[in-house]
C-alpha cells in the first residue's frame, strides 16, 4: 500500500521529523510503500480566482505548475497525510497554496476509501483548530479521516518532552494504519447525506451540460444514486434523504427556470 505525506515546512525539523517517525512505524506495522513531499521544493503559484477549474474543468487552470504532479501522487495514493507547522495560528503559507489549488475537489470529491489524517506541529497554542481545518479538509476531499494530531515542539525540548512527541506520533501512526488497512467505505450520517442530496440538486436544477460539476456528477451517476458510492441505507435514511431531496428541489427550483449563464 502507498501513503504520500505532503509538508508544509520549509524546514526539515519538528515538523519533517514527525512525519518520518510516523511512517517508520507504519513500515513496522505492515507493507507500507511511502514518499514524502516537501511542499517548499515544489512549483506552486497562488490560486488567481478565475474560477477556471470549478466552472469548466480543472485543465483550465492557467498556472502550469506542479499542481497536476501533486495531485496524482494523491490519485495513486491509499493514505494521504497533510502535515504543517502552527504559523501566526494557521497552516503554514506552502500549505494554504497548495490547499486553494485543490479547491475545485471540494466541488467534485472523489478520494472515497482511501485514508486521511493530519500532523500539526506547534509550539505553544492554536493547534487544535488547524487540527479540526485539516480533518474538515479531508472530510471535504472524500477521504476517511483519522482526526489529526497535535504535537508540541517547543524549543529547546527536553528528554520528556522528545518521548511524549514521540509516543503521540507512533499512536497517530497506528490508529492510521488501522483505517487504512480496512479500505472501507462508512455509511454516511445525517449530515453527510444532506450534503450530498443539496450538492446534487442544486447541480442538476441550475447548471447544464456546460458546467464540469453537472458532468462530473452525472458521469459519477450521482444524479440518480442514493449517496457517492454504493453505501447501505436503513429505511429512516432513505425517508430522510428523499425529504432532503424535496427541500432542496424546493430551494433550489426557483432558479431552475432560469439556469446560470454559460462559464466563458
Amino acid at each position: 500500500m502507498k501513503v504520500t505525506a505532503f509538508v508544509g515546512s520549509a524546514r526539515k525539523k519538528h515538523t519533517y521529523y514527525a512525519v518520518e517517525r510516523f511512517m517508520h512505524t507504519l513500515q513496522s506495522l505492515g507493507n507500507i510503500e511511502y514518499e514524502i513531499v516537501s511542499l517548499s521544493d515544489c512549483r506552486l503559484n497562488i490560486c488567481k480566482g478565475c474560477k477556471q477549474c470549478l466552472d469548466r474543468g480543472e485543465e483550465r487552470c492557467s498556472l502550469k505548475d506542479d499542481r497536476d504532479l501533486l495531485i496524482e501522487k494523491m490519485n495513486h495514493s491509499d493514505g494521504v497525510v497533510f502535515a504543517s507547522p502552527n504559523y501566526s495560528f494557521n497552516v503554514s503559507g506552502f500549505m494554504k497554496i497548495f490547499l486553494d489549488r485543490l479547491g475545485y475537489i471540494f466541488h467534485r470529491p472523489r478520494y472515497f476509501g482511501k485514508t486521511f489524517t493530519g500532523i500539526v506541529v506547534e509550539g505553544i497554542y492554536g493547534g487544535k483548530k488547524i487540527m479540526e481545518y485539516f480533518d474538515f479538509i479531508g472530510k471535504g476531499l472524500g477521504f476517511n479521516v483519522v482526526n489529526s494530531c497535535c504535537l508540541n515542539s517547543l524549543e529547546p525540548m527536553t528528554e520528556k518532552d522528545q518521548k511524549k512527541f514521540n509516543s503521540i506520533i507512533d499512536r497517530q501512526s497506528k490508529k492510521f494504519y488501522r483505517e487504512l488497512v480496512k479500505k472501507s467505505y462508512p455509511v454516511p450520517g445525517f449530515f453527510d447525506l444532506m450534503v450530498f442530496r443539496m450538492a446534487r440538486t442544486s447541480i442538476g436544477l441550475t447548471l447544464d451540460e456546460s458546467w464540469r460539476d453537472y458532468t462530473y456528477y452525472r458521469e459519477n451517476g450521482w444524479f440518480k444514486s442514493g449517496y457517492y458510492y454504493p453505501a447501505p441505507l436503513n429505511p429512516v435514511k432513505k425517508l430522510t434523504g428523499i425529504f432532503f431531496d424535496l427541500l432542496f428541489t424546493r430551494i433550489y427550483g426557483k432558479k431552475a427556470s432560469g439556469k446560470q449563464v454559460k462559464p466563458a
